[in-house]
């Protein structure tokens, strides 16, 4: 009974979540989510950190995204609902697991979008270097927020074509870069080859430590690719959709992210990659193509509204998904009449409004603070996803159901490593005052999770009606 409770949507007489992505949609909203301010401007800093060899920590953790992403398709084959691993928390751990890995990612989601936002103004100031960031920032927001009040269908074709100018431009440079390469052509006073990413001290110019401290970032880099379970609820055959984009989407991104850092690697000097905005940009410049960055700014301008888009999308379905378990206000999981959230869409837009009131405050440092916020609360995603299949699991064999067709491969070995990251990205994220600033909002969000769910959770609520009655 407790199984029906939380994996199927109470049934109701309004509207409901409209069933209209296909495949394509669901795997360009994980990949847009993903592939987006964190490999076009977060990169530099990742590569500033580890040099070359950057290209190591992004292949460790995009075999950990992988097996998250098993795990997370894994439940969602079986559990297709929105607002997934909120649901799968509290099904197979705990209500109180539930409902602060569900508000937990809602706030990564929201902080990631506000880095991408300051993005957009980076971005923009290539273009209108006297005009304020804020102007642009403030933009972005109320054009994804428009977007996010669309049919889902809608929605899923604008996401698709975003993601698919970005796609289209990460291969190009790839293609672009390996002819410079192979050929030798002299880009921008630069000998581009292999020997530059052991030029310049080295390929690890600052040992294992470089490549340690650099895993924050390329976590950031990564987060999002989670939303793909966000898309269960809405998509006509998750059986059959969830899998195939599973298994594809966390290998492409991660191929993107190696050869397309890669090859900048090859083209410049790590230490002069990203010392001017975004590395993708500066690369292009060189290329020496007439108008090239202008072009590639518009590009990766477009990248940071699409990872927005996927994000505000992402975050809402999460909230619609909390007030289904009771963990959010009954008014959250009331649906407009075309099967859009709209109390959800005021929330994030309301919080990405503070998080445009904190870069008049810190606005040089907001990017790396808010990333590393972002870390946090995605490797807290991340393991009680791990976590949350883990008891599945455990619970399948000891009633004696067999696991399904599609399941995490060498279970319960890549569970414990996985849950063995999360706690190593937390650690390291103490060695950088961003990380720790990240550690601090981190406790104190827990912390006012832990004193909500006391008072106004389900069992806070029950509680007080109780003591109510006996009155």
């Amino acid at each position: 009974m407790q199984e029906s409770r939380t994996s199927t949507p109470p049934t109701t007489s309004g509207p409901s979540l409209e069933r209209k992505l296909s495949l394509r949609h669901i795997r360009f909203i994980a990949l847009g989510s993903a592939i987006g301010t964190g490999l076009f401007y977060g990169s530099a800093e990742t590569i500033q950190a580890a040099g070359p060899a950057v290209l190591v920590a992004y292949i460790i953790a995009g075999c950990v995204v992988f097996t998250v992403m098993r795990a997370l398709g894994e439940m969602a084959v079986r559990h297709p609902v929105a607002g997934s691993f909120a649901q799968y928390a509290n099904r197979y751990i705990s209500p109180l697991s539930g409902f602060l890995v569900g508000w937990t990612f809602a706030f990564e989601m929201v902080v990631v979008a506000i880095a991408d936002m300051t993005a957009v103004g980076q971005y923009m100031g290539m273009w209108y270097p006297e005009a304020p960031g804020w102007i642009w920032m403030l933009a972005a927001m109320l054009l994804i927020g428009g977007l996010n009040l669309l049919r889902v269908s809608v929605f899923g074709e604008l996401e698709f074509w975003f993601t698919l100018v970005k796609i289209v431009t990460i291969i190009a440079m790839i293609i672009g870069g390996l002819y410079l390469i192979v050929f030798a052509v002299n880009v921008g006073g630069y000998q581009p080859g292999l020997h530059n990413l052991f030029d310049h001290g080295g390929f690890a110019p600052f040992g294992v430590w470089g490549i340690v401290m650099s895993l924050g970032i390329v976590v950031f880099s990564f987060g999002g690719i989670e939303t793909l379970g966000m898309t269960a609820g809405e998509t006509g055959d998750p059986a059959k959709a969830i899998p195939k984009a599973v298994n594809t989407v966390p290998m492409r991104i991660l191929i993107f992210y190696v050869l397309s850092i890669g090859v900048m690697l090859c083209l410049f000097p790590w230490n002069e990659i990203g010392s001017e905005g975004s590395p993708f940009v500066q690369v292009f410049a060189g290329l020496g193509i007439p108008a090239a960055e202008h072009i590639i700014n518009a590009v990766v301008l477009t990248a940071a509204l699409s990872a927005m888009n996927s994000i505000f999308y992402a975050a809402t379905r999460t909230m619609y998904g909390l007030a289904e378990q009771g963990n959010a206000p009954a008014s959250f999981g009331r649906l407009s009449r075309n099967g859009i959230p709209l109390w959800p869409v005021a929330m994030v837009s309301v919080c990405l409004l503070i998080g445009l009131g904190l870069y008049f405050w810190i606005p040089d440092q907001l990017f790396l603070i808010v990333a590393s916020i972002a870390t946090f609360a995605t490797v807290f995603t991340w393991g009680t996803i791990l976590l949350a299949h883990h008891r599945m699991r455990l619970e399948l064999r000891a009633t004696g159901q067999a696991p399904g067709n599609y399941v995490l491969p060498f279970w319960p070995v890549l569970s414990y490593l996985g849950l063995a990251f999360m706690v190593f990205i937390v650690f390291i994220l103490g060695f950088s005052e961003a990380g720790r600033t990240a550690l601090v909002v981190g406790a104190v969000w827990t912390l006012m999770l832990l004193v909500a769910y006391r008072f106004v959770g389900p069992e806070g609520r029950r509680r007080i009606e109780l003591e109510t009655s006996k009155i």
